[in-house]
């Protein structure tokens, strides 16, 4: 520890020090000598703390106890009893007064961090909020009763702390911002009863007083209470639901920031939690939210003018590159992502800038920056405080207290502690700059610019001339012309308010401006001024496209080029927030990311209280919109193939289906109880079974059961167990297709359950295998090769594997199974390929998909009783591998069907993103992988061809 002497000080500034040493030499317990160290360790405190000499000099037994321990542990809070009540003032003025003491002690000895400090600084502030509240709180209930609730409960108040107090960042001598609530309105009991408002708003007031007030002792803590809705003008405190209302219709965007930090610090503690997870959605929107900035920029506009009006340049807190645009800077990030990423959500500013930091939100330079500076100015703003136990934030005009500050923060001057204070700030001031800077677009032309506001400001068919139009690039102007002067005149855009049609204003031209670069321009703007039809009411939106022209460039690229993207960001445009993701440019999720992503959708708190199903659904579906949309983005980019694009939809389905299926599983229970034990399982067929899904597949699902013969479930309506599991499957397939906010998960196909729409929804275990042993059509055993189970018991899944093991695995005549697959594939052919001299049906078409699975599915059929190995794979790649590795597929034929498989698939997704039927113009690409598919058939004796009906 560097050490700082006295005589390193000037004389004027040295005296005094000296003087307030000999003072504590003084006061020593029947004067005890000191030691050469304890008087250097005296001298040090003098220097930084006339504050904590004065305290020690009254308080000897304190300054006693950290000469000998240096006050390790906080010191014991007084009792406030009824026998006492006449102390309470003087036991917390001089509680918080030598518990500070301490703290400046351990500072100015390099025993504690400023994170100790602060820490340190707001569990002092918690204890005497704590202490004071309920001492009062029970000499009220003695003189007026409980306040209770509707059930008879006591209702207790609320003290949020706001600001640095909820942050757990409290400065040295720092006021306490705090805001009174109570849960439930209502009467006290007691012989003098008040309403529930004035009962708690008078407590509020006795200890705000209790705290506040100067006494020969000095004060507690300085309370302010000029953050609760409406300020001084508004009730000193406020039930749950009307600070609801007030937030809902009157919340200002200054009043999002100041209850970012905010924390229940004394009364009920746990309702003051439950009001928070009610306000979260109007700190933190479910949005990308870059309107955040607008009243970032309203609140430094305001603070820049009081510095300077004030003169306050040297103020750490409030001028520039000060602490505050520090907690603005993190604040703003944090409101702009905090509704879509919950890691960002942290009262203390450090893990918030941390967390920004681990999100890719703040350069880890910056974020390194930022905290170092932060750290100095908060040392610094202590010792200001620390020297007389006063709420300053401006530099001392002093010499002498300039020279004391800065040698007890070990600068050997006043100049060098400048010096290192103007490079911290003049690092945040350059962060936060770039933070609030209008981000750079290209500028659409000034003509289009002319054009739109001229049109909008006319409201009519004067205003705007449509060649502008013609030179920016659009081929077809008049159409382009009219779809902008609909637009202009609709009500959505007359009711703007000035703020947002002013980003409108800015927004649309540079929309127009790469509308005419893409290929389609008029198709393009069409879908643009669907998507601005949706998000004029959601000004969140605009101020997104606004802020970052990054996501309004990607958004004229997707939507130019992806119908079903454009369609997928009109009817939601929450998704607009992944054109900035810094996930969407990286590696997709695997398996088990996206499988955890749809489980962990609102989870169950605990066994009693069930979900809200539609809040579950929407959140689910928003998770899989983002989700789908991601993989349609790397898709349509390029990043990735598409097998592995439909491997990951179908995993993203599975996901969803054990949210689902849990969801079901509570409502059913909670209905008819549970059957004891039963186990159920969620089979995949199809194209969800092999693992290549598309956007926008249905899901082929069947369902399977296993109970206890006459098993009942153990509910107050009892059903039997095949009752029972009907139930469910009905209540997953109905869930997985209720329209939400947010759209439907998933429309479902139930039809290749055992003896198809004429069947059972749900099969017992026992009448699955009997069925596939005995009825089954060969047809159905090709449907077994891709199915696969989803959800459900883990033991139940695997007796399905074995039955479909023990079911594929017989032994078969060849030549039969070669017919019957060639006659079903025949049957389809007929009825659904869609193939003309204009077009290749992808799917359905003779060579296509559906002829590789018909192929791939006979084969193992015909060899998984010599290769079990055949059973393990469901997709089409790994079939491919498996039939190879038994020697059924040469390597160049093996090569060939992947190739085969890549380009027909690639395609159809490519039709699907573009809203386009899966027929395409034969190509050289499509007729290469029909003659691989065509010919690795025929060599099997699989002539797909023959039976063709609809060739091109």
């Amino acid at each position: 520890m560097n050490h700082a002497p006295v005589d390193s000080l000037p004389a004027d500034a040295a005296d005094p020090v000296r003087h307030a040493v000999e003072r504590l030499r003084a006061s020593a317990d029947g004067g005890v000598a000191l030691s050469v160290g304890d008087v250097d360790r005296l001298a040090r405190l003098a220097i930084a703390s006339d504050f904590a000499v004065d305290t020690l000099a009254r308080q000897r037994a304190l300054f006693a106890r950290l000469l000998a321990d240096d006050g390790a542990a906080a010191l014991p809070p007084p009792v406030l009893e009824p026998g006492n009540r006449g102390d309470w003032a003087a036991l917390l003025r001089r509680y918080r007064t030598a518990e500070s003491t301490r703290l400046v002690w351990r500072d100015v000895h390099g025993l504690d961090d400023v994170e100790a400090t602060l820490a340190g600084s707001t569990a002092l502030a918690d204890t005497c909020l704590r202490l004071a509240h309920d001492a009062l709180e029970a000499e009220f209930a003695a003189r007026h009763g409980v306040v209770r609730d509707p059930d008879g409960q006591p209702v207790r108040l609320v003290v949020f702390g706001l600001g640095k107090l909820g942050g757990g960042e409290l400065n040295f001598s720092s006021d306490v911002d705090l805001v009174y609530g109570y849960e439930h309105d209502g009467e006290s009991d007691g012989a003098r009863p008040l309403a529930a408002e004035l009962w708690f708003s008078r407590l509020g007031q006795q200890l705000a007083k209790l705290l506040d007030e100067v006494t020969a002792d000095g004060f507690c803590h300085r309370v302010d209470l000029r953050l609760r809705p409406y300020g001084n003008a508004g009730r000193v405190a406020w039930s749950f639901a009307a600070m609801e209302q007030y937030f809902q219709h009157e919340g200002r965007d200054w009043e999002r920031y100041a209850w970012q930090k905010a924390r229940a610090v004394a009364g009920d503690l746990g309702a003051g939690e439950r009001f928070l997870d009610v306000l979260r959605p109007f700190v933190y929107r479910r949005y990308l939210d870059y309107g955040a900035l607008d009243g970032l920029r309203a609140m430094k506009a305001a603070i820049s003018a009081e510095v300077a009006r004030k003169e306050l340049a040297d103020d750490i807190k409030r001028g520039p590159g000060g602490i505050r645009e520090i907690e603005f800077l993190v604040q703003a990030l944090q409101l702009i992502r905090g509704g879509r990423e919950p890691e960002l959500r942290e009262r203390g500013l450090q893990v918030a800038l941390a967390a920004l930091v681990e999100a890719h939100q703040v350069e880890p330079d910056a974020g390194a920056a930022l905290k170092a500076a932060y750290r100095f100015l908060r040392r610094l703003e202590n010792r200001l405080q620390m020297l007389r136990d006063a709420q300053v934030h401006a530099l001392p005009d002093s010499a002498t207290d300039r020279a004391r500050i800065a040698v007890a923060l070990d600068h050997p001057d006043w100049p060098a502690l400048r010096d290192a204070l103007d490079h911290h700030r003049a690092l945040v001031s350059e962060e936060f700059a770039a933070l609030l800077a209008p981000r750079r677009r290209p500028q659409a032309a000034d003509a289009l610019a002319t054009y739109w506001q001229a049109l909008r400001a006319a409201g009519d068919a004067s205003g705007g001339d449509a060649e502008v139009l013609a030179d920016a690039g659009f081929t077809e102007p008049r159409e382009a012309d009219a779809l902008l002067r609909d637009f202009a005149r609709s009500p959505g855009v007359r009711g703007l308010s000035d703020g947002t049609r002013a980003r409108l204003d800015r927004v649309l031209p540079a929309l127009l401006q790469g509308a005419a670069r893409s290929s389609q321009p008029l198709l393009a703007l069409r879908r643009l001024v669907a998507l601005l039809h949706n998000i004029l009411r959601r000004s969140a939106y605009l101020a997104l496209l606004d802020e970052q022209p990054a996501a309004l460039a990607r958004l004229v690229e997707v939507v130019g080029h992806s119908a079903l993207l454009a369609e997928r960001l009109a009817l939601h445009p929450l998704l607009l927030d992944e054109l900035l993701d810094s996930r969407v440019g990286g590696p997709l999720p695997g398996r088990d990311e996206l499988v955890e992503a749809c489980v962990m959708v609102a989870s169950d708190r605990d066994d009693t209280e069930p979900d809200d199903t539609e809040a579950v659904l929407n959140a689910l579906n928003e998770v899989r919109q983002a989700l789908s949309f991601r993989i349609a983005m790397a898709t349509r980019d390029g990043r990735q193939p598409a097998v592995d694009s439909a491997r990951q939809l179908a995993w993203l389905a599975d996901g969803v289906v054990r949210r689902v299926l849990a969801l079901a599983t509570r409502e059913v229970a909670a209905a008819h109880g549970r059957v004891p034990g039963a186990r159920f399982a969620v089979l995949g067929y199809g194209s969800l079974g092999g693992e290549e899904l598309g956007f926008g597949s249905d899901l082929d699902l069947v369902f399977l059961y296993d109970a206890p013969a006459d098993a009942q479930s153990d509910g107050a309506r009892a059903l039997d167990a095949s009752r029972w599991f009907a139930r469910l499957a009905q209540k997953v397939v109905a869930l997985l297709g209720t329209p939400s906010a947010a759209g439907r998960l998933f429309d479902v196909d139930v039809r290749l359950r055992p003896d198809g729409a004429k069947g059972l929804l749900v099969s017992s275990l026992a009448s699955f295998a009997d069925y596939q042993r005995n009825r089954a059509w060969t047809w159905e055993h090709q449907a077994l090769v891709r199915a696969r189970c989803l959800a459900g018991d883990a033991g139940l899944c695997a007796d399905f594997g074995t039955v479909r093991g023990q079911t594929l695995a017989r032994e078969r005549d060849p030549a039969q199974v070669r017919a019957d697959v060639s006659k079903m594939r025949g049957r389809m052919r007929a009825e659904l390929d869609r193939s003309d001299a204009a077009g290749f049906d992808l799917k359905q078409g003779e060579g296509g998909l559906v002829d590789l699975e018909f192929l791939l599915q006979a084969l193992v059929l015909d060899h998984a009783d010599a290769h079990p190995a055949l059973l393990e794979p469901r997709d089409t790649p790994g079939l491919v591998d498996a039939l190879q590795h038994a020697g059924v597929f040469d390597r160049a034929t093996a090569e060939a069907l992947h190739a085969a498989h890549a380009t027909l698939l690639a395609r159809g997704l490519e039709c699907t993103l573009d809203r386009r039927a899966r027929r395409v113009p034969p190509d050289d690409g499509i007729e290469q992988a029909r003659a691989a598919i065509r010919d690795a058939a025929r060599a099997h004796g699989l002539d797909f061809a023959g039976v063709a009906t609809a060739n091109p």
